[in-house]
């Protein structure tokens, strides 16, 4: 859960998540190598009143800087491959979940279980319990078990929609008469909090997604109830 003044990433509550937090801060460190070798090197030839011919044209120094910038390259570049190929892959679900986008609100259907589907609408101002949160509360949370490989099959029946959980790494388009797909793996236990990432019309900010997870004998219950509910 964000909270205000915060400069990070939420905490990672999958791999995938994790993952990404690795490479960013990986990525933001040479960043910052470089902008302080730059930063450097212009201070020092806007300071100094010597100048010397070998540093002006050798073709040593040329080639320096044209491979380095290759091989930075390349240090970056293959761990975001590696994670680009990570959140692609999809083995052996342990189980699967639709969701559809409507204006403005999602719908669930659990494929693994008979009859289990709900509507989940955003909680208005007025009907929060002290604790909740504004803009982000809704009436039925998807619920998911911890440690199970889950398979979201994400898809619109009006407009653009997007299905984006900040703490899972997860953001998919919901794209009419189209079926797209995402994966993760919930670590430990929580609430998760998520909201509609494209302008889909005036409520566009009233459709958030709220996820819970519990232990595997917890959902079966919560399944069990919600099907002979």
């Amino acid at each position: 859960m964000a909270h205000p003044l915060q400069l990070g990433f939420q905490d990672a509550a999958s791999p995938i998540m994790e993952e990404l937090l690795h490479f960013h801060d990986h990525a933001l460190m040479a960043v910052f190598l470089i902008s302080a070798l730059v930063l450097y090197i212009i201070s020092t030839l806007m300071t100094t009143k010597l100048s010397n011919t070998n540093t002006i044209d050798a073709q040593e120094i040329e080639m320096v800087w044209t491979i380095m910038p290759a091989i930075i390259l390349i240090v970056i570049a293959l761990p975001s491959l590696r994670i680009l190929y990570l959140m692609d892959e999809i083995n052996n679900p342990d189980i699967t979940i639709k969701t559809i986008g409507h204006q403005w609100y999602w719908s669930y259907e659990y494929s693994d279980f008979v009859d289990l589907n709900f509507d989940s609408y955003m909680i208005s101002t007025k009907d929060l319990f002290p604790g909740q949160f504004r803009l982000l509360e809704v009436d039925n949370r998807m619920t998911t078990p911890i440690g199970m490989a889950t398979r979201m099959l994400i898809s619109a029946e009006d407009v653009l929609h997007s299905w984006a959980v900040p703490t899972l790494g997860v953001k998919t388009d919901a794209i009419p008469g189209r079926l797209n797909q995402a994966s993760f793996l919930i670590s430990r236990p929580g609430v998760y909090y998520g909201q509609c990432s494209e302008i889909c019309g005036a409520n566009h900010s009233f459709m958030p997604i709220v996820i819970e997870s519990l232990p595997i004998k917890e959902f079966l219950n919560w399944t069990s109830a919600s099907v002979n509910s």
